[in-house]
């Protein structure tokens, strides 16, 4: 071999080792590159780019039921697409609107339509809900909550469900800052799904959850909790019963005796900047909402949201994106088919409680904009939304959920 040939094989040598060396190291820069991006997208993000919300309805097969709690009054349901297409994405506190075929006193079926709260983080297989079953107060005439006994009674694995895609306003924001979860009794649902979420995508988030029920009989997903708050030490688990049976001890099967108030959580709470999500019976956040204000929390760091007819009031309300006028004199809301008329007064709330306070009954579901269930037809006059809703009214029509007068209102109740 010459001298020529044996130099070119040393450079053809150098230059491959070379390329290897350079092809090995933008391998290993592209594969960083995926990660940081994946790091930098949550998943839920990812699944929003790949699977579009639906229009309308979509039909859900029932995969999986199981009892939550001793008293065996929660249950979830896992739901999958029968269509086999991708799940739209959700927020961690978001809401299901279910169309349902009840059974109807006379024979046949009826048309209703409730909103259940999502119960766990998204995931890309299935949704899950979770539905308490409402039994009639003590000692009233009333019959025990009709969708709910539904559900219990008659849902079972292989069922069909029609829905609409998640929606609602009443979800965790996915930042680094602390966050303090207050479930009062079935308003465990969303924070089931706010505290998986935060956990699984901000795993260092500092988490608080205050989780008030009765007793023992009523707690749900408290082996679940339990296992998460010993694996997770950024989150505090505080399960408070104001009612606990005689072999529920404090320490071992709770940690706070009594309600879930200000006093509690100024005592357990480090200062810090937290976010407060609250959902459970409307005395609960009545009482808490305000208490919160007083203490000091900045408005934009109070979110709630309230099940049952009556309203939270703020003491200093967050503006929506087209207010009432600050004076209501000369307002009038007409009732065309109950043949009422009154003056409209803004601390009446939505027009929606304002009918009921009226004694006027009005189908809803969601009370939130989502469902379109109080949709109303709008025979004279205007309205203004105090948020945008998810659900899309059709011309002519309101949310009464999420409205109030922009000037005198005829409407078609």
């Amino acid at each position: 071999m010459s001298s020529l040939s044996l130099l070119l094989w040393i450079v053809g040598a150098v230059l491959l080792q070379l390329a290897s060396y350079l092809g090995y190291r933008f391998w290993r820069h592209w594969l960083d590159y995926l990660a940081l991006r994946r790091s930098a997208i949550p998943a839920s993000d990812e699944a929003e780019v790949r699977a579009p919300a639906w229009q309308g309805l979509r039909s859900f097969r029932v995969v999986q039921k199981q009892l939550e709690d001793a008293s065996k009054s929660i249950c979830s349901f896992y739901l999958a697409p029968q269509d086999g297409l991708p799940l739209a994405p959700f927020r961690s506190g978001q809401f299901l609107t279910f169309q349902l075929e009840l059974p109807a006193p006379g024979g046949g079926t009826a048309t209703t339509v409730r909103c259940y709260s999502l119960s766990d983080a998204p995931d890309p297989g299935h949704y899950r809900i979770s539905v308490k079953r409402a039994l009639a107060p003590m000692g009233s005439q009333l019959a025990p909550g009709r969708s709910s006994s539904f559900f219990h009674d008659h849902v079972e694995v292989g069922s069909v469900l029609k829905l609409r895609a998640p929606s609602g306003h009443f979800y965790a924001d996915r930042s680094d800052a602390p966050v303090v979860l207050i479930g009062g009794g079935v308003g465990i649902t969303p924070m089931m799904s706010m505290l998986t979420a935060c956990l699984r995508e901000r795993p260092g988030r500092e988490v608080w959850l205050f989780y008030g029920v009765r007793n023992s009989s009523e707690v749900a997903w408290k082996a679940h909790l339990e296992s998460m708050a010993a694996s997770h030490a950024n989150f505090h688990l505080q399960l408070c019963w104001s009612d606990p049976l005689p072999e529920d001890l404090l320490g071992r099967d709770f940690q706070q005796r009594g309600h879930v108030d200000l006093e509690l959580l100024r005592r357990q709470l480090p200062l810090k900047p937290y976010h407060f999500y609250l959902c459970g019976p409307t005395p609960m956040l009545q009482s808490l909402v305000p208490a919160l204000e007083d203490w000091g929390v900045p408005d934009q760091r109070i979110h709630f949201e309230a099940f049952g007819p009556a309203s939270v009031q703020r003491k200093s309300a967050v503006p929506g994106p087209a207010a009432a006028p600050d004076d209501a004199a000369g307002l009038v809301v007409t009732f065309s088919r109950s043949g009422k008329q009154l003056p409209w007064q803004n601390s009446a709330g939505t027009l929606l409680e304002f009918a009921e306070a009226q004694g006027i009954s009005v189908d809803s579901g969601c009370r939130a904009g989502g469902c379109g269930t109080c949709q109303t037809t709008i025979l004279a006059g205007e309205v203004a939304y105090r948020q945008t809703p998810d659900f899309d009214p059709e011309p002519g029509t309101c949310l009464l959920c999420v409205c109030t007068p922009k000037n005198s209102v005829t409407l078609d109740l």
